[in-house]
């Protein structure tokens, strides 16, 4: 029995050289594009899911401290308590106010 030529180590196969050139494309196109695409959309994901839980927080909050000032504060006075809640928001959007940076205007 003679070998063949082609079963050398010496010599590649030309299929596993195309198979190790398309590998490694793929490798290429995985870790410049598909990589960077599924970070940015794992970050929007969870930027979304902790946006929602910040408003759902704030909002149980809200209506807590309302319902704590409406039986326990000022029973009978509701009026009280929208005057208490609305005098912090007032105070709150002042100090946000405040902390603002004016807008360069382009030219």
């Amino acid at each position: 029995m003679t070998s063949d030529p082609g079963d050398s180590p010496t010599r590649p196969d030309v299929v596993d050289r195309l198979l190790g050139a398309f590998d490694h494309v793929l490798d290429r196109v995985h870790d410049s594009i598909l990589r960077p695409l599924i970070i940015a959309g794992r970050a929007l994901a969870f930027g979304l899911i902790a946006l929602v839980a910040t408003v759902v927080l704030a909002l149980v909050l809200v209506i807590g401290l309302t319902r704590l000032m409406n039986v326990y504060l000022f029973a009978g006075h509701e009026w009280l308590t929208y005057g208490v809640l609305g005098v912090i928001f007032v105070v709150a959007g002042m100090v946000i106010w405040r902390w603002r940076r004016p807008v360069s205007l382009k030219k």
